[in-house]
Formats: C-alpha cells, sequence, structure tokens
C-alpha cells in the first residue's frame, strides 16, 4: 500500500533540535501559502510504500534519535496516528511539523503519547490567515495554539516564515503580541524567506522587495525570540 509520502530525508541534524533524525515528507497541503518552497510536495502524490518506509526505519533503529513528519502537511493522511504510534513503538522520537490547521489530529496524537516535539508554523495575524494561506481556518490555528500551551507531554515551538511582499512588520509584531496575551514562554523562530532561482514558489512570488527591519519589532521578556536566515 502506497503511502501519502513523496520522499524520505535519511539524515539531518538540523530539524528536531537536540536529536539526530530522518525526516518523512507527506505529500499534500490544505494551504496555497504563496512562499512555499515545496511546490512538488505539495501537488505531489504518494511515492512510497508503507513497507519500504518501515524498512527504512528499521535499519535506522539504533543510528537515529527521531523521525520528523513534515511536508505539505502530515496530519491529513488518515493514517497518521497509527503511522505516528508505531515509529514510537520503534523507539523512536517523533516532531511534527503542522500549519495547525487539524487540532483534533494533533490532540489525538498527544493523547496517545506519539509526540515528543512540535514546530507550529504561525503563518500570520489570525484575522490574515486566508490572505497568507489561501484558507479561512483561523479558529482551528486559535485551537492548536491553545492546545500546545495547555498541555506538557510534548516540547513544542513556533515559528513564522517572513515574506515582505506578504507580511510586514506589523505583522509580526501582533504576532508577537498575540503571543505574549496568550502567556506563552517558549521559543518564536522569525524565518527569512530564502528564494531558490532553480526552484519557483508555489505562488511564483519574486524576490522580497526588502528584508524584514528588525529594529522595528518589539521586544519581549516574556519569550526567546530567534531568527533564522537573516
Amino acid at each position: 500500500m502506497f503511502l501519502p509520502v513523496y520522499d524520505v530525508t535519511p539524515f539531518t541534524l538540523l530539524d528536531f533540535p537536540g536529536k539526530t533524525a530522518c525526516i518523512i515528507w507527506f505529500s499534500g497541503c490544505n494551504m496555497r501559502c504563496g512562499y512555499c518552497h515545496n511546490p512538488q510536495i505539495v501537488r505531489g502524490k504518494g511515492t512510497r510504500s508503507i513497507e519500504s518506509i518501515f524498512g527504512f526505519l528499521k535499519r535506522r533503529a539504533g543510528l537515529l534519535d527521531g523521525v520528523v513528519l513534515s511536508g505539505g502537511e502530515a496530519t491529513l493522511y488518515t493514517g497518521i496516528v497509527d503511522f505516528a504510534d508505531e515509529i514510537k513503538r520503534m523507539g523512536f522520537s517523533v516532531k511534527l511539523d503542522t500549519n495547525g490547521s487539524r487540532p483534533k489530529v494533533i490532540q489525538t496524537l498527544l493523547a496517545h503519547g506519539s509526540l515528543d516535539y512540535v514546530a507550529l508554523d504561525y503563518k500570520s495575524p489570525l484575522q490574515a490567515t486566508r490572505r497568507v494561506t489561501g484558507v479561512g481556518c483561523s479558529g482551528e490555528i486559535d485551537t492548536t495554539l491553545r492546545l500546545l500551551m495547555g498541555q506538557s507531554k510534548a516540547g513544542f515551538e513556533i515559528r513564522t516564515t517572513v515574506h515582505t511582499g506578504i507580511l510586514q512588520e506589523a505583522d509580526i509584531a501582533e504576532i508577537i503580541r498575540d503571543l505574549e496575551k496568550r502567556g506563552y514562554g517558549g521559543k518564536y523562530y522569525i524565518q527569512n524567506f530564502i528564494s531558490d532561482d532553480d526552484r519557483p514558489t508555489l505562488g511564483r512570488l519574486p524576490p522580497q522587495p526588502r528584508p524584514l527591519d528588525l529594529r522595528q519589532l518589539p521586544r519581549t521578556d516574556q519569550f526567546e525570540i530567534l531568527f533564522r536566515n537573516f
């Protein structure tokens, strides 16, 4: 049986904090973010059988610490809970990269104890979700934020990718203020969009008109703001 898995990255030291890991890239996504640098995954189909995936993981047992479930959007896969449960039974830690649009699935994964770490893409101020992602799921993202902050089983981080043709300093400031109001105390990553001249983005965006002006962002003592690719 084929899974909706586009590809597997066999080794990474960058994508699962403190762990050696592989990445399983699930095809398909319910969002259409213009800056998405994985259009081939978003529009792609599954190319791997469940036997090949678990065969690969069995060969990596004892060599890797963890498995990253990414995409696309991994929570769209109807069998993701059983899939993650089996990976945990094999002895791996599991990290989920998610856009937060499927809080019921994330809640089930947390209840099963199947997630050790979650990276939530807080893509824009909630009222701008449809403009940035093409879908109106701000309520679901809000629920996912509340869910992650109300549990202690899995570590998590929040991150926003910035292309200044879509998001401005005022948008990032609004996200920071929202996280403060929620009582967030973890890490918030602001990620600079990096263009790939050989592979257009999902929205075929041109290069950024300018970099984000980090001096205009508010400071906070409540949580740590970190910058990637600046």
